[in-house]
């Protein structure tokens, strides 16, 4: 199995993300990572849908997605073509003797301090998976407390976007692989 990267444009609709997360959930796929938000144009949002799959499964589920009305373009995302980054938020333990050490672990991942305690430190970190995983694995010897982290967001490098044409204007296509 592979990990695949779709990026999804679709309708900003009520129960849009449903029917979406219900076209995976019934195949029996399981979606690693959803994000979805507002796109440059009102009314269209783009999700990111990170899912394990193989190849001949991968082109099934895009037909499927294609056939919901709300779907306006797939694009497979390469991944040594796109930008990708995740969002975390840990609340770390930091007291007087640990605090120190803790600062200095955020600012070796580039991360931000967003909150303090007397007894804690609430983090944010920003980048791909692996950093995620790095920083997580250093920050548990202190102590976890809590732990919020978003959804995969990817956009292709370059200049092109997935928008450059009006996607209500060309009918919905195949799976795009991005180059």
């Amino acid at each position: 199995m592979t990990t695949h990267t779709l990026s999804v444009l679709v309708e900003d609709k009520p129960g849009v993300l449903a029917r979406v997360a219900g076209l995976f959930s019934r195949r029996g796929y399981n979606i690693e990572s959803l994000a979805v938000g507002p796109t440059e144009h009102a009314d269209i949002s783009r999700m990111t849908i990170a899912v394990n799959l193989e190849e001949q499964p991968l082109e099934q589920v895009t037909k499927q997605l294609h056939k919901l009305i709300e779907v306006l373009k797939i694009v497979e995302l390469d991944e040594s073509n796109a930008v990708e980054r995740e969002l975390a938020l840990v609340k770390v333990k930091a007291d007087a003797a640990t605090r120190s050490s803790v600062l200095e672990t955020v600012q070796l991942f580039r991360a931000k301090v967003v909150d303090v305690a007397v007894d804690a430190v609430t983090i944010e970190v920003t980048g791909d998976r692996g950093k995620l995983e790095a920083m997580l694995r250093v920050l548990e010897p202190f102590g976890i407390r809590e732990l919020v982290q978003s959804g995969m967001v990817a956009i292709n490098r370059g200049g092109s976007s997935i928008t450059d044409r009006n996607p209500r204007l060309a009918p919905a296509v195949s799976i795009v692989k991005s180059a």
